[in-house]
């Protein structure tokens, strides 16, 4: 029998996945069984359980992609030569959000992850484990903001780097959730709070 090729599995995986990904942004987590991702793959259920044992199964893996891409993004911003402004570093993470709270972006899945993630310790602890270094990267350009001037040296980096991050999810509650703002009236009301501290 011939050996399956890598390239193989792994596009059979982005099926299942993406077939998931379908399911869960149609009905959800819960009203979403395994027979559903099956019929949405179009595959057998040896083929689906072979990936995927189970439906949490499914969802960890589904956080892990909502969740991997943003990971790249910050730690790239953290680690740019020279370092950004904080501004900037914020305009870049919010057009990266942008590009990913449409139907077809990942972020409207993040909400249903953060519930779930209530109910599930093991998706609870990936979440808390991944959250954590977002912060860090953003500590890290607060660390580097201080070095370069931009913000007071007796300035926490680790204070700043929390409050920056914020910034990041809240910007996308609000527009999955109310379709508004947009990025460019977010950015010029940080802008204004960044540059115009209360005395």
């Amino acid at each position: 029998m011939p050996r399956v090729s890598d390239e193989h599995l792994a596009a059979r995986r982005r099926q299942i996945l993406e077939a998931a990904r379908r399911c869960f942004l149609r009905e959800g987590f819960h009203n979403t069984s395994m027979q559903d991702v099956i019929a949405e793959a179009g595959l057998s259920v040896g083929a689906v359980y072979r990936y995927f044992p189970s439906k949490n199964d499914l969802i960890t893996s589904i956080a892990q992609s909502v969740i991997g891409g943003a990971d790249d993004v910050f730690a790239g911003l953290a680690r740019h030569e020279p370092p950004l402004p904080l501004t900037e570093v914020l305009e870049r993470a919010l057009a990266f959000v942008d590009s990913q709270i449409g139907p077809e972006g990942m972020l409207p899945l993040a909400i249903q992850v953060w519930s779930e993630a209530q109910r599930d310790p093991t998706l609870a602890e990936f979440v808390k484990d991944t959250y954590t270094g977002f912060r860090n990267h953003f500590a890290t350009l607060a660390r580097r903001a201080v070095a370069a001037g931009e913000l007071p040296s007796d300035a926490d980096p680790e204070a700043v780097g929390a409050a920056l991050f914020a910034l990041v999810p809240g910007y996308f509650m609000q527009r999955i959730l109310t379709g508004r703002p947009d990025r460019h009236t977010y950015l010029s009301g940080v802008r204004t709070l960044l540059t115009h501290p209360a005395p």
